[in-house]
């Protein structure tokens, strides 16, 4: 009947590599990562086939980390879009938790089963497809997204896995199987007890920190939506100053006209189009991203900084929801750090222009001497300084829509925000 524990071990080692595929975030295609798992993981199980007719099921048991797990961590790693501890937990994650059900259903078909190997296949024929459709419907699309989206707070988690994972198999196997030390059976039910505990701690932790970020999009969200609907406000206000002085213009203009005084009205027309220039403050032919730049001007104007603008861009048709998402996020940090700057070190320039094949956009303000930013970090946040921080992540994940590249860094008590959009985006 040893057959139907073999089936049974290679069902096992079918589904974890299918439970790992459901929690890791490939650097390739879907396509590609499929037919390279296929064959990495085909060829590995095939290795491990004929090491179990040779050695027996005992000796490969204590040789399975050193012929799956590491060949198999090395493989996937290469392939992971994500390293480190990230990569690490969701690896022994995976394999810990196929392990467990291994461990649980071994136990019951040797105390349940008299040790005949069938309930253990079918324990495990329904245990492992069930494993998955709660990793699916329950752990899947938030683990993604935590995997995606928080770059720090992994390593002790990560940890605390692999522990595990170590502890479970040297509990399972080592010196022989567990069934046949019933001293030590006692030890074993503890520790897969005291597994579901630390996943559930796990699992309400990495929760907790999704929640976080999502109130920290939600709160970016809300501050960008209230700099836009200023710019618009601004704006309308500044449309309707404009009407009403039109009224007075024309009235002076008629009474000039009517009044034959034509070099008179020449000289009153030409006044009222450099106030109307004024007014426009035209930093460019786009209107939406002209807006932006007449907002942040005034606001910059209003906290006295020395403002420089060089936007050598026209009315072309570009992406300006996530370019003024941009703009907007980039010019409120800048605003934000001024504002905590004595008045002569109130410096911000803006220089925007094309690039030979990219649109090309840097935000230089002076920052507290105190802040220190290498290239490719982003600055912690710190809204009670008014200092940068959760701006530069929307800036960020608008840049990555449009296949561009962000780096921000200081240099000689200055905060530089670089922004390279490839041409062909728009």
């Amino acid at each position: 009947m040893t057959i139907l524990r073999d089936i049974s071990i290679f069902w096992a080692m079918f589904h974890v590599i299918f439970l790992f595929l459901m929690l890791f975030r490939s650097r390739f295609t879907r396509k590609r990562t499929i037919v390279a798992a296929v064959l990495g993981m085909g060829f590995l199980m095939t290795a491990n086939g004929i090491g179990l007719v040779l050695v027996g099921f005992d000796t490969l048991a204590k040789l399975f980390l050193f012929t799956c797990s590491i060949p198999s961590f090395v493989f996937f790693y290469v392939m992971s879009a994500d390293k480190r501890f990230r990569f690490l937990l969701s690896f022994c994650l995976a394999d810990t938790t196929c392990l467990w059900v291994m461990a649980v259903t071994n136990l019951m078909d040797y105390y349940l089963g008299g040790g005949k190997y069938v309930l253990l296949l079918v324990s495990r024929l329904i245990a492992f497809p069930l494993l998955e459709y709660l990793a699916w419907r329950y752990l899947r699309k938030p683990y993604l997204e935590l995997q995606k989206e928080v770059k720090k707070g992994w390593g002790t988690f990560a940890g605390m896995t692999m522990l595990y994972y170590i502890l479970l198999v040297i509990v399972v196997q080592f010196p022989t199987n567990i069934v046949e030390r019933p001293e030590d059976m006692f030890l074993c039910v503890l520790v897969l007890l005291l597994m579901l505990f630390n996943y559930g701690t796990i699992f309400t932790a990495l929760y907790r920190q999704l929640l976080v970020y999502r109130e920290q999009q939600r709160a970016r969200n809300l501050l960008e939506q209230k700099n836009l609907l200023e710019t618009q406000l601004e704006n309308q206000q500044r449309i309707r100053k404009m009407k009403h002085d039109m009224k007075g213009y024309t009235a002076t203009l008629s009474g000039l006209l009517s009044d034959g005084k034509m070099e008179e009205a020449l000289t009153y027309l030409k006044g009222v189009e450099a106030e109307m220039d004024v007014l426009r403050a035209q930093f460019c032919g786009n209107p939406y991203v002209n807006a932006v730049f007449i907002h942040y001007a005034e606001k910059f104007e209003e906290i006295e900084a020395d403002c420089r603008m060089d936007v050598q861009i026209g009315g072309e048709d570009l992406p300006y929801m996530d370019l003024c998402r941009i703009l907007t996020n980039g010019l409120e940090n800048a605003c934000d750090a001024l504002k905590g700057l004595e008045q002569e070190k109130r410096k911000v320039s803006v220089r925007m222009k094309y690039n030979r094949d990219h649109l090309v956009l840097r935000i230089k303000n002076k920052c507290r001497e105190d802040l220190h930013v290498r290239q490719g970090m982003l600055p912690v946040t710190d809204k009670e300084g008014s200092e940068h921080g959760f701006g530069l992540i929307t800036v960020q994940e608008a840049v990555e829509r449009l296949n561009g590249e962000m780096f921000c860094y200081t240099e000689d008590g200055d905060f530089v925000l670089d922004v390279m959009i490839p041409c062909r985006t728009f």
